[in-house]
Parts: structure tokens; sequence; C-alpha cells
């Protein structure tokens, strides 16, 4: 399963927000801080401000901050009202036309997998992903590792 870039840019634009603490940041500086574009990233806070879980202030010295705290601002949540759907595969959608799915086991499964993801997410809040402020790096700087799990061959373990 891979979420949408627009839950990434959202859960990017809370994170900064919530190393900002209280003041104000603007679109622009997260564009450039991320080095992603801005027209995504205004769609992204226009949804998370009318969520609640930021408070945009409009105007030249305008910007946006954090709406909640961020323990309590739940990232299973986030996910759920930024996902266009959960449809991991064909049968999950409308307009399904699979041949088997009346026969087929695989959705109990993958369903299965799609709560167990979403229930770890509601276990943890942004709180517990905020970054300090000197974890952002200038923009365009290289990385150079790809992080996230290593999942092991097929046929092995551990």
């Amino acid at each position: 399963m891979r979420l949408t870039t627009f839950s990434d840019y959202a859960l990017r634009v809370l994170m900064y927000a919530a190393t900002a603490g209280d003041r104000l940041v603007t679109i622009e500086e997260t564009a450039k801080t991320y080095n992603i574009s801005r027209a995504h990233l205004m769609k992204a806070v226009n949804i998370l401000t009318r969520a609640g879980y930021i408070k945009g202030v409009r105007g030249r010295s305008g910007g946006f901050a954090l709406a909640r705290r961020p323990q309590d601002i739940n990232l299973g949540e986030v996910v759920r009202a930024t996902e266009p759907d959960f449809a991991l595969v064909e049968c999950f959608a409308t307009g399904n036309l699979c041949i088997i799915t009346k026969s087929c086991r695989l959705p109990q499964v993958l369903n299965e997998a799609l709560s167990s993801f979403i229930a770890t997410l509601d276990r943890y809040t942004l709180a517990d992903v905020a970054l300090a402020r000197g974890a952002f790096v200038p923009p365009h700087a290289p990385i150079t590792e790809t992080r996230g799990p290593k999942l092991p061959a097929v046929g092995q373990t551990g």
C-alpha cells in the first residue's frame, strides 16, 4: 500500500508546523523547505484547515500554524481525512469487474491488512513523529539513502 502524494504532503505540512510552534509558517517557506510544489501544498493546507488541524491567517504577514497541540492530532485521523479511498484492489472499488469477486478470499486478507495499517496509525500522534527544528536540512540537499523497512527476500525471515 502506498499513501497518495496528497496525504504525504499533508503529513509533512503538519510536521513542519509542529516544528515552528506558535510561529506562523507560509506555504512558500514549506514548499522551499521540502522542495515540493507550492500548488499541491496549498490544497493540503486548505484541507487541513477545513478539518481543523491547522489555522490559517490571511494577509501579507499571514501563514498557518497548528490549531491543536501535536499530541491531539492523530495520524490515523489525518490519513482518513486526506486519502480519497482505501481501495487496495479492484474489488474494493465501485465498478468492480473482477470475475472471481464472489468466491475470492483475497479481499478478507487485504481488508485485515488495511485495518492493521490504520490501527497502527491510530496509535500515534503528530507529537510522536515531530522533528526538532534543526532536523530540516536546507532545500535541495541530496538524499543519500532510502529510509523504510527492508523486507526479507521470499523464503527468508528476519
